[in-house]
């Protein structure tokens, strides 16, 4: 069986994907796509991914698109080491922690990442690029988040639900380890913690340290992913740029976080 990953080295759903491979040690055939230049469009791969997006899972040349779905399925696939509990009850709710990033918090993040810090790359280039690049978003709804943020930053209308979203998310992941336990199911690390692993590491990267004030647990929580061997998924991928500008921009951004985590 031959897999091949279509990836962006700091995309959140494709260091998704990228932990469950490294997690199985499955011998995988990166093709790195660069967002920004907007290899992703091309016809070549809007036929295998319609939507535009990263990452597609090809399995013997079949497309597999939606990276919770390719971790389920590479689950299913290759299930060692096991990263879904036995128990179906277990299951359904490790599956509505992984599913959190689907309902709203890979947009919420997107929202944030793009306000405090990757709205400063596309409006670099100019306004002939920013407009194309708007115009070549295929989703409505991520083209209206791209426009109020470039236009507004953290000052923008979906950047406070965004930021109280990410609050929501991490109060629950810091209730659910209040009892000592490792990971997010109790002692099995699971598809819970790889779904998201990359959202608590891009609020890190971004230096927006309210939204971690208080929480020791998901702080631990965090630290114990980064020591585990397949954050090498993230890890092994980094932008030195993009770290660069993240650490710059995002602290001048905490006094606004903090004011909506306040209000």
């Amino acid at each position: 069986m031959k897999l091949e990953l279509f990836h962006n080295n700091m995309s959140v759903c494709a260091q998704k994907v990228r932990l469950v491979v490294a997690e199985k040690r499955l011998e995988t055939e990166l093709h790195h796509l660069n967002i920004r230049a907007g290899e992703q469009l091309t016809p070549e791969y809007l036929a295998l991914n319609p939507a535009g997006v990263v990452p597609t899972l090809l399995v013997d040349g079949q497309p597999i698109i939606e990276s919770t779905l390719i971790c389920e399925y590479l689950d299913e696939q290759f299930p060692e080491p096991r990263l879904r509990p036995e128990d179906l009850r277990d299951r359904a709710d490790m599956r509505r922690w992984a599913m959190m990033p689907d309902v709203g918090l890979h947009a919420a993040c997107g929202a944030i990442s793009f306000a405090v810090a990757f709205r400063e790359q596309l409006l670099a280039l100019g306004d002939e690029a920013v407009a194309r690049n708007i115009a070549e978003t295929p989703d409505p709804a991520r083209r209206e988040r791209k426009r109020q943020t470039l236009k507004h930053g953290v000052d923008a209308p979906i950047v406070e639900g965004a930021v109280l979203l990410h609050d929501k998310v991490f109060s629950e992941i810091e209730s659910r380890l209040q009892d000592g336990q490792d990971w997010i199911m109790g002692d099995q690390y699971t598809l819970a913690d790889t779904a998201l692993t990359p959202y608590a590491v891009r609020i890190d990267q971004l230096a927006l340290t309210p939204l971690f004030e208080r929480r020791p647990a998901l702080i631990a929580w965090l630290d114990r992913v980064r020591q585990r061997a397949n954050f090498t998924g993230i890890a092994d991928f980094l932008d030195d740029s993009y770290l660069s500008l993240m650490s710059r921009t995002g602290p001048p951004s905490c006094a606004r976080v903090a004011q909506i985590l306040a209000s």
